[in-house]
């Protein structure tokens, strides 16, 4: 208990001591520092290109990032075409009406995107999105 050192001692501690209080924000700023980087998932950076119309698509389990050498990546594994076949073949099993969403970098050469949806396609899923950048 807190006492005041001088006064008169029929007068009740009016003071707040917030040691307590920041030590415990210091600890919990030292918690999210820690944590925040798990919390963010890694990315695989795609320059995607712009574009003035597009819509809002709903998430997917089948999501294919194809960055400016060609390289696809499903979620953030780098996989062959042999393995996106098969995950979308998977994915197809599951849930016939699943929608592949491309993420292409807009320096991709045209011929491997066809190269990835036909993949795709030959799978069994038919419906797709591509990836856009909003103009403002």
């Amino acid at each position: 208990m807190a006492a005041k050192i001088g006064g008169d001692d029929d007068q009740p501690i009016a003071d707040i001591n917030i040691v307590p209080f920041v030590d415990i924000i210091l600890v919990v700023l030292i918690i999210f520092m820690i944590s925040t980087p798990y919390i963010v998932k890694p990315s695989i950076r795609v320059n995607l290109p712009k574009a003035a119309s597009g819509e809002d698509t709903k998430p997917s389990q089948l999501t294919v990032s194809i960055t400016a050498d060609g390289k696809a990546y499903i979620g953030n594994k780098n996989v062959t075409d042999d393995e996106i076949s098969t995950f979308a073949r998977e994915e197809a099993a599951k849930k016939p009406d699943t929608q592949a969403v491309i993420s292409a970098d807009k320096d991709t050469l045209h011929g491997r995107v066809v190269q990835v949806i036909d993949l795709i396609k030959t799978a069994g899923i038919t419906r797709f999105a591509i990836t856009i950048d909003k103009k403002q």
